[in-house]
């Protein structure tokens, strides 16, 4: 910085202004300190920044994929949240979260980063206990039971659902079906799913609409499988909503086979999903989007509000992606 500043004609405390944006410099002084810098080829050494600062300027966005696979929403949220963080000058580092909890715990306690963005969240997750525990900031892209006192924003996955049912009890559906995953012990208190589950049973019940689940394995067979079980076991079902990506291809599929007509002999609305899987599908399936890039981004902004001091009040925020129509909605016969 010495060596920028004599070569600029100003101080050091000038240069340093320019490299951090930390005070108003007149644009003639900048680009003589921005031009000392490109001529001397000045950068600003990261870790000698952070033993200054005690901040090292980087976040950790914490996804357990041993329960959750990489999919295509899951880059989203990263792809989001890294380029949100860029903007802001941080650094984003994907931490898949290990087996072992107290692993946890030594990768939060050893400085190597400012805070946490907790993806996943379970109503009771211990993993928000223990970085608690260990003082590391943090903000949730989810819901705890109770996060009153948490930063979050989530999928208003309430909202997605409700407004899938007006849809269809608006064309006249009475009879319903909500297709998720089979359960697993590894998807017990998982966020969404209950949410999904304890909405469409409440909204259903409310308007006297009769409500059943159907479970499946989170893929083309298992849609394939439990689409034989709907047409033998629940002829009635006019409308299905789809919270399992995976399986809803198959399902789809399936019923074409059967000779059940999407959306003739059964409405379909997957929740919470992307305009790929719609369009996939064969009639294109209705969607409810998942605003996955843009809670990434919202999750790196609250976090970084919080460790710069810029945010006040907590931020409690649900955000609902666009109701595509698709071509799979129409009157029950």
């Amino acid at each position: 910085m010495r060596d920028v500043a004599r070569l600029a004609g100003v101080s050091v405390a000038t240069v340093s202004f320019v490299v951090n944006d930390s005070k108003p410099v007149s644009p003639a002084t900048r680009l003589r300190v921005e031009s000392a810098m490109v001529e001397l080829d000045f950068r600003r050494n990261a870790v000698a920044r952070a033993l200054a600062s005690r901040r090292t300027r980087i976040i950790a966005l914490l996804f357990p994929v041993l329960q959750h696979r990489l999919s295509d929403n899951a880059a989203r949220f990263f792809t989001g949240a890294a380029e949100a963080a860029a903007e802001l000058g941080y650094t984003v580092v994907l931490w898949p979260e290990p087996s072992d909890p107290d692993a946890l715990r030594e990768f939060t306690s050893d400085g190597l980063i400012d805070g946490v963005i907790l993806m996943e969240v379970r109503l009771d997750d211990h993993r928000v206990d223990r970085l608690l525990a260990a003082g590391t900031p943090l903000t949730l892209i989810g819901r705890t039971r109770d996060p009153s006192g948490l930063d979050y924003v989530d999928v208003d996955f309430e909202g997605m659902v409700e407004l899938s049912i007006d849809r269809l009890q608006a064309l006249g559906h009475r009879e319903f079906a909500l297709l998720e995953e089979v359960e697993r012990a590894d998807l017990d208190g998982y966020g969404p799913v209950v949410r999904v589950q304890e909405t469409f049973h409440a909204v259903c019940a409310a308007r006297g609409l009769r409500a059943r689940t159907l479970q499946c394995t989170p893929d083309p067979a298992g849609g394939r499988e439990i689409a034989a079980t709907l047409q033998e076991e629940a002829p009635e079902v006019t409308a299905v909503l789809v919270l399992n990506d995976r399986a809803a291809l198959g399902f789809v599929s399936e019923l074409g086979r059967r000779g059940v007509s999407v959306p003739d002999d059964l409405s379909v609305v997957l929740v919470a999903s992307t305009r790929e899987v719609s369009e996939a599908a064969d009639p294109a399936l209705a969607v409810t989007l998942l605003p996955a890039a843009q809670l990434g981004r919202m999750g790196v902004e609250t976090l970084i509000g919080r460790l710069d001091g810029t945010l006040g009040e907590l931020r409690h925020e649900l955000v609902m992606g666009a109701f595509l129509e698709g071509a799979s909605l129409a009157p029950p016969r």
